[in-house]
């Protein structure tokens, strides 16, 4: 009797018609006993933004590495083949495996006829359970772990297949001298059997490595340790000054995002600025930003934290902190009764009322919020990203969308949406935001 391949898909939204793709899959395959045979998962770059990612979980700097669909599709047409399809919901996930196989051109038989949906089976055989998957593993007594996460969801719907075929009475392997499927099948056995004939196309082979959750942590090395250690003396003031606008404008958010610290890697190399002249001028933005702390003559908890912070994301340590604060003290107390601080130096950040602002992605407020805090600092919502636009803000700073894609292209500062509440928080007097 053939087995099941049981499968669970997130996904960037609900409508794979439209422009919604798989982020993540999970695959459990089982015997036709319900014992698991094998597990395989991946996420999958879908090449646009993520969608509901505090649902999902999945974060865009793990993504960026993962394999498109097309590397994976071979994998997983081997892992379905010849095997009942079977999915908590099972039409949402066959309407995106469908698709995705669809938009390369391929017509799989990931069809109702050759599938199991153990939501529907539930009604008959569980009358009292929920329709979700955590509902009916409560039900049945299996632990659900980590739901929404591919596999962990997949694993449990295998559990939940298996708890069907135990409440349905199938003999244990090896009854009857194997030959228990002559008097017994599961009231879906239509579904297997056709399963196990249906052709599946010819798909390419690609043997390409799966990247789960967390990749981009483990695999994470400081960017400064990947510039290069020695380059030939050709950096001068302005080489210098153009790194130091570019890591002003990525530590906008005080955070620094995969997409950034491979551009400040590039940028380093392309200005022929090696490690040691890096360190440099971190220690120097450092003093920049301590200089400035001290200018009012107190340095607040706050303000220590942020240069503790900026610090870290430098590849600094405390004792450069204290160091760029005791060396900025002097400095501070003899200019207290002094101008104003000038602007910033040319290539700085700088936000002013007027300045075009875009919003990308599924964020944690309604759009609409954003854009209303937005006009009331003075700022106006661009629908597009141009080279006017001065500023993005992003549900997630590597955000696959088209628009931050564009921004990362014009070199435009990408921020969070806290970030960007920080910024408009402390709009100063004359009307400008600095980084």
């Amino acid at each position: 009797m053939p087995g099941y391949a049981v499968v669970d898909v997130e996904t960037t939204g609900l409508f794979p018609g439209a422009h919604d793709r798989i982020v993540e899959i999970g695959v459990v395959q089982v015997s036709p006993f319900g014992e698991v045979e094998s597990t395989w998962t991946t996420l999958v770059n879908p090449e646009r933004d993520l969608g509901p990612q505090r649902i999902h979980g999945i974060s865009a700097a793990d993504v960026l590495s993962a394999p498109t669909f097309d590397r994976v599709a071979w994998t997983l047409a081997t892992l379905l083949a010849g095997r009942a399809f079977v999915a908590h919901n099972a039409s949402f996930d066959m309407r995106f495996v469908r698709q995705a196989f669809g938009a390369l051109g391929y017509d799989v038989p990931v069809v109702p006829e050759t599938s199991v949906c153990t939501m529907r089976w539930a009604s008959q055989l569980m009358p009292n359970a929920p329709r979700t998957l955590a509902g009916c593993c409560e039900c049945a007594g299996i632990t659900l772990e980590n739901a929404h996460a591919a596999l962990a969801d997949a694993t449990a719907t295998a559990a939940l297949l298996r708890h069907y075929l135990a409440l349905m009475g199938m003999p244990t392997r090896g009854s009857a001298a194997d030959g228990w499927s002559a008097s017994w099948a599961p009231p879906w056995s239509g579904a297997t059997e056709l399963a196990a004939t249906a052709l599946w196309p010819s798909i390419p082979v690609h043997d390409v490595a799966c990247v789960h959750r967390g990749h981009a942590s483990v695999c994470d090395t400081p960017f400064l340790s990947r510039m290069v250690e020695h380059l030939p003396r050709t950096c001068g003031p302005a080489e210098e000054q153009e790194y130091l606008a570019l890591l002003d404008r990525a530590l906008l958010d005080r955070f620094l995002s995969v997409r950034e610290r491979e551009a400040l890697v590039c940028a380093a190399e392309e200005l022929g600025i090696d490690r040691v002249s890096a360190v440099r001028l971190h220690r120097d933005y450092l003093r920049a930003l301590a200089r400035a702390a001290h200018a009012d003559g107190v340095v607040t908890p706050a303000e220590c934290k942020d240069l503790g912070t900026v610090a870290g994301l430098l590849c600094l340590t405390t004792d450069d902190v204290a160091e760029a604060l005791h060396a900025e003290a002097p400095v501070a107390q003899c200019r207290e009764a002094a101008a104003p601080e000038p602007e910033p130096a040319s290539g700085r950040f700088c936000l002013r009322p007027g300045d075009l602002v875009v919003f990308t992605g599924e964020m944690l407020l309604p759009r609409d919020e954003w854009v209303a805090r937005a006009a009331a600092a003075g700022l106006i919502a661009h629908q597009s990203v141009t080279k006017t636009v001065a500023l993005v803000v992003a549900a997630d700073p590597d955000s696959l969308s088209g628009k931050a894609r564009k921004a990362a292209g014009y070199g435009i500062p990408i921020v969070t949406e806290a970030a960007f509440a920080g910024l408009i928080e402390v709009m100063s007097v004359g009307g400008a935001l600095r980084g």
